[in-house]
């Protein structure tokens, strides 16, 4: 008899305890859910509070459907604020800083047939206050024929202290490349260097409407650097029988340019005209087209007198 009261007592304690292991599976889910609920919604006061109108998702939801829901609302959150890139306001000026802004002036001889050749003899260079940042003698590379003294102001004793034509171009090069260029009819110094300025980089006061519309020089299309010194700055240069210099002619340039600067650069900022050379790469990269040779300047010479307008 006592042996089969047993099974029954335990028996009887198996409902009990099933009972108590299933209440406390169902209060830890209850706990697990709580917890949830209560990160979930602190999250969401979270994104209240920085007034961003996407919602974590409920949870028990996917991830791909959180990821989803964020790129979703990711647009709508940015749109109502500034964006990210902006391109910078114009400027209100396109006139080029005076560190960047040159002038150049260059004296020739006459070497070749009768001297005819016209080669580099004087190169001066100053900036935009007037300062002299270059002026060397240079020696042709054939011998002078014409020194042409009256507009050069070459002599044999200035050739004493020439430096090389090569060494010279290889320096000038270097003040020149990058460099807004100023100067008065600056196709003759092209031809003197060998070289070829950018045109959007180049300011000849020979061809600036502003400077052409006075009335005592509406009558002529091109004048003369020492006319326009005359009327527009009430300065005399190339007075004297010793030649023109260089240094006082380039500054005499710089003058004139800052005189419709403003002017000037807004007539260039505004055109929508390209200039046929804004396709063809700068020059000033190439030494090969810096550098050519001399003797294929015969053409370009005038004889005694020079061509270019000073």
């Amino acid at each position: 008899m006592v042996a089969r009261e047993a099974p029954e007592s335990a028996q009887c304690l198996c409902p009990s305890l099933a009972s108590l292991n299933a209440k406390d599976v169902l209060q830890r889910k209850h706990e697990r859910k709580s917890r949830q609920h209560q990160r979930f919604m602190a999250q969401k006061a979270l994104l209240q509070e920085h007034g961003l109108r996407s919602t974590p998702p409920e949870p028990g939801s996917s991830p791909g459907t959180e990821a989803a829901s964020s790129v979703r609302q990711r647009p709508r959150a940015e749109s109502g604020g500034a964006p990210r890139s902006r391109k910078p306001p114009p400027r209100e000026s396109a006139r080029p800083l005076p560190s960047k802004c040159v002038a150049i002036d260059c004296e020739t001889v006459g070497t070749g047939p009768r001297g005819r050749v016209s080669e580099l003899a004087r190169c001066s260079v100053a900036s935009y206050h007037g300062e002299v940042l270059y002026d060397k003698y240079i020696q042709p590379e054939m011998p002078i024929v014409d020194d042409r003294i009256r507009w050069s102001g070459i002599t044999r004793q200035h050739m004493r202290k020439a430096i090389p034509c090569q060494v010279a171009q290889k320096e000038i090069l270097r003040l020149l490349k990058g460099k807004v260029l100023v100067g008065h009819a600056l196709h003759d110094d092209f031809q003197a260097l060998k070289y070829i300025h950018p045109r959007g980089q180049t300011r000849d006061t020979t061809y600036v409407p502003s400077l052409l519309s006075q009335p005592s020089l509406h009558a002529r299309t091109r004048v003369s650097l020492k006319d326009l010194a005359q009327q527009l700055l009430h300065k005399k240069i190339q007075v004297g029988q010793h030649g023109h210099s260089s240094v006082e002619d380039a500054v005499t340039a710089m003058e004139l340019y800052q005189l419709v600067e403003v002017q000037w650069e807004q007539q260039e900022a505004s055109s929508l005209q390209p200039h046929p050379e804004d396709g063809e790469p700068d020059s000033s990269t190439d030494m090969d087209q810096y550098m050519g040779d001399p003797a294929q300047g015969a053409s370009r010479g005038t004889g005694e007198a020079p061509g270019r307008m000073e």
